[in-house]
């Protein structure tokens, strides 16, 4: 096993040592399954170890409990997208459900999809969803999220742009 130590590892490391418990003791309340807490107060730390900066903090358990807490909302945001698309799926007869593997390829581009549209903010999440989904117009976009057209044009391009990283990464300028 390889030990790379990143500029800040001893840090996390003290981390870990004073308020791993703490904050596992504070998942298990919010969280109804031991193994899901387990695994949030591991991807806490391991988000810390990912970090290209990190100062040690002044209140160091509200810091981890700030990242738990973003964690906790992606993963019950994955679980509600994940049951929406379940129940979708039962709306349609069995013989035209998609395979075990299928269903599994479709569950994670979802997530992907939602990973992708949570780098935007409430407002161009919803313009793009509108356009896409439900196939609004951009007068109908603004009336409903109380904006501009020219608001909606912005919100729409920034959803674009996402897609268009997602799928080429970021744009070279020249």
């Amino acid at each position: 096993m390889s030990s790379i130590q990143n500029p800040h590892s001893e840090l996390v490391g003290a981390l870990y040592r004073d308020h791993r418990g703490w904050l596992l003791a504070w998942l298990r309340r919010n969280v109804a399954c031991p193994s899901r807490a387990e695994d949030l107060s591991q991807d806490t730390f391991m988000r810390l170890l990912g970090r290209d900066e990190l100062r040690e903090p002044r209140e160091p358990r509200a810091f981890l409990v700030a990242i738990a807490k973003g964690l906790l909302f992606d993963y019950f945001r994955r679980a509600a997208l994940e049951q929406a698309y379940l129940t979708e799926l039962m709306l349609i007869p069995e013989s035209e459900h998609p395979s075990p593997e299928e269903q599994q390829l479709i569950l994670e581009d979802l997530k992907a999809i939602d990973r992708l549209l949570g780098k935007l903010s409430s407002k161009a999440r919803a313009a793009f969803l509108y356009s896409r989904l439900d196939g609004l117009g951009h007068a109908e976009i603004a009336q409903r999220l109380g904006v501009s057209v020219p608001r909606v044009r912005q919100y729409l391009a920034q959803g674009i742009r996402q897609c268009y990283i997602a799928l080429y990464g970021e744009p070279q300028l020249r």
